[in-house]
């Protein structure tokens, strides 16, 4: 949430200064002034809003914290809503779990009931009244921590850590204490990952706000970054491994993953190539770190990538094979707002085994998103190249009032100025980039995107937090799941227009990996391409998509072959499987 922010007088700017704001979106434009942009009618696919039809009804309600912070609340309390998707009781339809971070709230749980619509069931099953006195919510991820077959749910939170264990049957319980989990925390991300593949999923969770404070009880006002751009004072992240008897145990320290720079997102996946899931963390105030998996056995930092060099307000990580090289490039989101701020988003091309670097190679509209959060890659259109859809939005109150100016006047100031929430101008009823609309990019089959989101049906200017994707109604295609800060869940239903097709997969594991398939990757080679997925459990700000992987194939008529790399480092393969179905695929013995 944080704006490396350029100072800035009232009435009057320098001509050099606005030369010098103005140079970055100069820059983009210039970059791709003489594109063949799609024209409308040509992108082979419609979002249409079907929340209502679905029966889904969930307004998020954000923190209220200690009056003391009061100054700048909206600021402070805008996060929570999230939106994950899961299968939690194994029928073969994507569910959704959202939720709520205000005291007192319910959180929900959507069951698909495979006829399009959902039932909301969190009270049946003890996942709704997750919200009271030792915290709030602030995200889900889900995965089967104990391999007996159900997705279990994480639920990180400010204040103590909740992990809820699926019975089966449609019930939930609470097994954090006995987990060894019950940890306070200001937790704004987490992420399953089995980093020394035992075949047990671990838990990776980052701080945000430092967990020393209580944010409904605060002893001091001094709880906000010491750096707009390098800030290491923010909460505690902490590694959990899995160690088989329901318990985890804390390795944080031991495994060198310990940082404090205010991390708003993690993810989990291979990116060197050695079999082994790496974590890349997207941090606030500050520089993007990745830790390099030394074989199960601990982590080391990654120097001299890049990530020090562009990244400042870093929301979101996101994974996908853009150049048809079978390796994940990341997408980080950022801050840009004209005429006060370019800090844009970065598009990391994976480059670690040629010359050890994650290069930004970021342009145009795909870098300027306005106040961006989270972000999914999925291909929309079922054209066999990977889209990304953005939400975007701060603070949207009064739209004839802006913070921007005053935000800057405490940016100019030193740390000891800006810790102190009552050194910030009240916020009142003022906006910041506030009503910003999301932006869905379609990939143009060479890794460069155009925005398409209000020529395709996207409109809506809430403040968007949490995105996902996943087939709700198995179709093969991909619907699109947004989490609205103090806003309602939106449902977009993904109308696909002709023939173009598509190929998906469920993996499953009774054998060495863990049961969730947690960490495999799929590739898939038809028409003389391939294009990498990874099963993940948490990228992506505030959101879980779907773990099944939904290709689209194009015009292709065959899938040559298939390759699946488990969790477990065996190596499956598919020859020429069916197209236009979902194949549900277990991890054979050796």
């Amino acid at each position: 949430m944080s704006p490396a922010l350029s100072t800035k007088s009232r009435p009057v700017v320098t001509t050099l200064f606005v030369i010098l704001l103005a140079t970055p979106f100069f820059f983009s434009w210039w970059l791709s002034r003489d594109r063949d942009e799609p024209k409308a009618g040509q992108y082979g696919f419609y979002l249409t809003d079907a929340t209502a039809q679905a029966g889904i009804d969930f307004v998020h309600a954000g923190p209220a914290l200690d009056p003391k912070l009061d100054p700048i609340m909206p600021h402070i309390s805008a996060l929570g809503a999230s939106v994950s998707v899961v299968d939690y009781d194994n029928d073969g339809w994507q569910d959704l779990y959202v939720t709520s971070s205000r005291k007192g709230t319910s959180n929900a749980l959507y069951r698909n009931s495979g006829n399009d619509s959902f039932a909301e069931v969190a009270g049946e099953v003890g996942l709704a009244d997750v919200n009271g006195p030792g915290g709030v919510s602030m995200g889900s991820i889900w995965g089967d921590y104990d391999n007996d077959g159900f997705e279990d749910v994480f639920i990180y939170r400010w204040g103590r850590q909740r992990l809820y264990r699926n019975l089966g049957g449609g019930a939930f319980s609470d097994v954090t204490a006995e987990a060894g989990l019950d940890q306070w925390m200001n937790a704004n991300s987490a992420v399953w990952t089995d980093v020394d593949r035992d075949g047990m999923i671990d838990l990776y969770i980052g701080g945000y706000f430092s967990e020393v404070h209580d944010l409904w009880q605060v002893t001091t006002t001094r709880i906000m970054q010491e750096s707009f751009e390098y800030a290491d004072n923010g909460g505690s992240n902490y590694l959990f491994l899995n160690r088989g008897n329901g318990h985890f145990e804390d390795v944080t320290n031991a495994y060198g993953v310990d940082c404090t720079r205010w991390t708003m997102s993690v993810g989990a996946a291979d990116l060197n190539g050695d079999g082994w899931p790496d974590l890349y963390l997207a941090n606030d105030y500050g520089p993007e770190v990745l830790f390099i998996n030394l074989e199960g056995k601990g982590f080391e930092q990654l120097a001299g990538t890049s990530l020090e060099e562009t990244s400042k307000s870093g929301m979101n990580v996101a994974f996908g094979d853009l150049y048809s090289d079978g390796r994940p490039d990341v997408y980080v989101t950022n801050i840009s707002k004209r005429g006060y701020l370019f800090q844009g988003n970065n598009l990391r091309r994976n480059l670690i085994a040629e010359n050890g670097r994650m290069i930004n190679i970021a342009e145009g509209e795909i870098a300027d998103a306005g106040w961006a959060w989270g972000a999914q890659f999925g291909d929309l259109n079922n054209d066999g190249f990977v889209d990304l859809f953005v939400t975007n939005g701060f603070v949207s109150a009064d739209p004839e009032k802006d913070y921007w100016y005053e935000m800057s006047r405490v940016a100019m100031g030193n740390n000891n100025i800006f810790q102190d929430v009552r050194n910030w101008a009240p916020m009142e009823d003022q906006s910041l980039s506030g009503y910003e609309r999301s932006r869905l990019y379609l990939n143009d089959g060479s890794a460069r995107f155009y925005d398409v989101a209000e020529s395709v049906g996207v409109d809506d200017r809430y403040d968007g937090r949490g995105v996902a994707l996943a087939d709700l109604f198995n179709r093969g295609v991909l619907d699109v799941i947004v989490a609205n800060q103090d806003g309602p869940l939106i449902l977009y239903r993904n109308e696909v227009e002709g023939a173009h097709a598509w190929i998906s997969f469920e993996l499953r594991s009774a054998l060495s990996s863990n049961a969730s398939a947690i960490g495999a990757e799929v590739r898939v080679f038809w028409d003389g391409r391939q294009q990498l997925q990874v099963v993940t459990a948490g990228a992506g700000f505030a959101a879980q998509s779907q773990r099944r992987r939904h290709f689209g194939l194009g015009a292709a008529e065959a899938v040559d072959r298939v390759e699946i790399r488990w969790p477990s480092g065996t190596v499956q393969i598919l020859e020429s499987p069916e197209l236009n179905r979902l194949h549900t695929v277990t991890e054979p013995e050796q």
